[in-house]
């Protein structure tokens, strides 16, 4: 009996693992290159159903990356060294049947003959300039902090109470930190 139950709840913690949905930060690396902090980062964006099919029908998600940069021990008052905020938008071109990727605003478009290549192209950040290493102290610590989410906000009026009131709308990863050392 003992042998079933584990086995089940095996099977059960799989199946929440193997989840598509839900946003999660894969992987992120922060390193140092001709005096300049930068950052890698690979992002899973698990879209729900309800999401999947707003974007197949034409609507377009907004995604928002927002990255942090603060020392260890630092006082609430202190500013953060580095506060970013990115934007991108992923939609589908019906009458191209192709998926359109752009940085916002008015940044680099990219274009996609499938929707898992765009989701997987959202999902590789590479080379995100932090902060030059002279405006970190040394002698100090750092966190990296990350975190990525659908932005309600940017969705078609129509479409916005319907995403603040189901929690498939509610798309995050969360925050995650990593350790900086100059």
């Amino acid at each position: 009996m003992r042998a079933w139950l584990l086995l089940a709840l095996a099977l059960f913690g799989a199946a929440l693992r193997a989840d598509p949905t839900g946003f999660r930060i894969v992987s992120m690396h922060p390193y140092l290159q001709d005096g300049t902090w930068y950052l890698d980062a690979d992002i899973h964006y698990g879209f729900s159903e309800a999401a999947l099919e707003a974007l197949d029908n034409g609507v377009p998600l907004t995604l928002t990356l927002r990255v942090r940069l603060h020392r260890k021990g630092a006082w609430i008052w202190e500013a953060d060294p580095v506060d970013l905020t990115r934007e991108y938008l992923i939609r589908f071109l019906p009458l191209s049947s192709q998926y359109l990727v752009r940085a916002l605003p008015e940044g680099e478009v990219h274009q996609f003959v499938t929707r898992e290549a765009a989701i997987d192209a959202l999902g590789e950040v590479r080379r995100l300039r932090l902060t030059p290493a002279a405006r970190l102290d040394p002698a100090a610590s750092y966190v990296v902090r990350i975190k990525a989410f659908l932005d309600i906000e940017a969705l078609p009026l129509p479409l916005r109470p319907l995403a603040y009131l189901k929690p498939s709308w509610k798309l995050s990863t969360g925050w995650r930190e990593w350790p900086l050392r100059p």
